[in-house]
């Protein structure tokens, strides 16, 4: 009989310290279908702890010079790097996304969330005015808000945690962050560097749970002002209800239904290598990513071929396999759910050119119960179906087809997200004009993921509240203060 397998249990960490919960709950390896790891089950008990040290540690954190802080994220950020490839191992299995993704990107960005802002803290000016006739100086200053609750998804582990706790503690904040149940190993490991990096006891408090618990007693709490949220759209209104008799600041990112738009004059060799990638990177995993294509007429046919011929290139399998370009998605539910967009699909009439139920998914033994999907290429579909209005978050897309520049913007913006959109096109002035008119908080034209850590990042209408980015977050992580002088 095979010895039982052990397996990885995880602690919350609360004012420096690793500290072991009443109750747990299974985390799943996406791969493979089996429970590897143990995540603490957190509630309003362990969340008070946390707000106790946050607040203890705030006077003293808040204190400390900018530079101070600076160089403690920087040596966060070699810490990271150095031990790059066990998170990306560890990111890779918790998450099902391919090891290839984990150490090109997921890894690298969150060292290089520390660094940007241990950078940009050092570098951002306050505001002076004069009135001579009143013989005042009127002036600015910014201090941090508290203690900011943070909650983070599935898909980008310690990618967008640490895009929230770097901005945070950089101003002057403790945090308390609840990183997504079901992806939580990362988080714990950067744990244990964080008193290495010189980051003193309740600055970086990390409780692990669901979001109806753990989550809820974060927001709730009326001892922290600020909640961060990276999630969906109806967990984001819950947080509004919860958080409003608080009078708290609000940072919503939440999902998107993004629209490429291809014009008769796009560069094809670039765009549909491109826009493959646009639609399946991550699985399809990624707020960002692509999933309603419109393709000028004169062209359609074309690119629907070579769209199709590429897309059947990618391949799927162990996470493990540096070859392979998709691993598993998150959960059997989730891919349950992806699945069942194709079968609406059908069922309306439209046609399934690759991927799900047209072509065959070879998996190694080891795989055989993971959680993996063939990416999906959809036509002929309604522009009211709902694979064309609801946010489905995996390896499927829908190619359309559109006639004039009028029409296209019209319908690219007819659905209650705007968080991102690709335009492709040689006429410059074109890609001016309907850059302009779609309704997204991010118009990349002739690429995909250019991303500015500088410049604004969010979505408008349902795809969230506010922005995240160097000058952004430093405002939202901090109060503005108005101070005059008479003399």
């Amino acid at each position: 009989m095979a010895a039982p397998k052990t397996l990885l249990v995880l602690e919350n960490f609360i004012n420096g310290k690793f500290v072991p919960c009443s109750s747990y709950i299974d985390s799943y390896d996406p791969s493979t279908g089996d429970v590897y790891c143990r995540v603490p089950d957190s509630g309003k008990e362990e969340v008070e702890i946390a707000v106790t040290a946050a607040r203890d540690a705030f006077l003293s954190w808040s204190s400390k010079s900018l530079q101070e802080r600076s160089q403690i994220m920087n040596k966060l950020a070699d810490l990271i790097e150095h031990d790059l490839e066990a998170f990306a191992q560890a990111e890779s299995k918790d998450q099902g996304k391919t090891i290839t993704f984990a150490r090109t990107v997921d890894i690298p960005r969150a060292a290089y969330n520390f660094r940007f802002f241990a950078s940009s803290i050092l570098h951002h000016t306050t505001e002076c005015t004069q009135m001579d006739y009143m013989d005042c100086m009127h002036y600015t200053v910014r201090t941090p808000v508290g203690i900011a609750g943070l909650i983070s998804p599935w898909n980008l582990p310690l990618h967008l945690l640490t895009w929230k706790i770097a901005p945070a503690i950089a101003s002057g904040n403790t945090v308390i962050a609840k990183p997504s149940e079901m992806t939580s190993v990362t988080a714990w490991m950067m744990c244990k560097l964080l008193g290495r990096a010189g980051i003193p006891p309740g600055v970086v408090n990390i409780v692990f749970g669901t979001g109806p618990k753990a989550g809820e007693a974060i927001v709730s709490h009326p001892e922290v002002p600020l909640i961060s949220f990276t999630g969906s759209t109806l967990t984001a209104q819950h947080i509004k209800e919860k958080s409003a008799p608080h009078w708290k600041k609000l940072s919503l990112e939440l999902g998107g239904k993004n629209p490429a738009i291809i014009f008769e004059d796009a560069n094809l060799d670039q765009c549909i290598p491109t826009t493959v990638r646009s639609s399946f990177a991550n699985q399809g995993e990624i707020c960002l990513c692509t999933s309603r294509i419109f393709v000028q007429r004169s062209i359609y046919n074309e690119f629907l071929k070579r769209f199709v011929e590429e897309t059947r290139k990618w391949k799927v399998g162990s996470p493990s396999d540096p070859t392979v370009s998709m691993g598993a998605l998150i959960s059997k539910e989730h891919l349950e759910k992806v699945k069942n967009y194709v079968k609406k699909a059908r069922a309306e009439g439209a046609r399934i050119l690759c991927g799900e139920g047209v072509d065959s998914l070879a998996l190694p033994t080891g795989n055989q119960n993971g959680y993996f999907m063939l990416p999906t290429v959809i036509a002929e579909v309604k522009d009211e179906s709902c694979c064309m209005q609801e946010e489905i978050f995996g390896p499927l897309t829908c190619v359309v087809l559109f006639d004039t520049e009028e029409e296209v913007i019209k319908r690219a913006n007819g659905v209650k997200y705007g968080l991102a959109a690709t335009i492709w096109s040689s006429n410059v002035g074109r890609v001016h004009r309907v850059a302009k008119r779609l309704q997204a908080g991010l118009v990349w034209t002739n690429c995909w993921l250019v991303r500015e850590l500088n410049l604004p990042f969010g979505g408008m209408k349902a795809s969230g509240i506010g922005r995240e980015g160097a000058k952004a977050s430093y405002e939202f992580f901090t109060e503005v203060k108005t101070i005059t002088i008479k003399h």
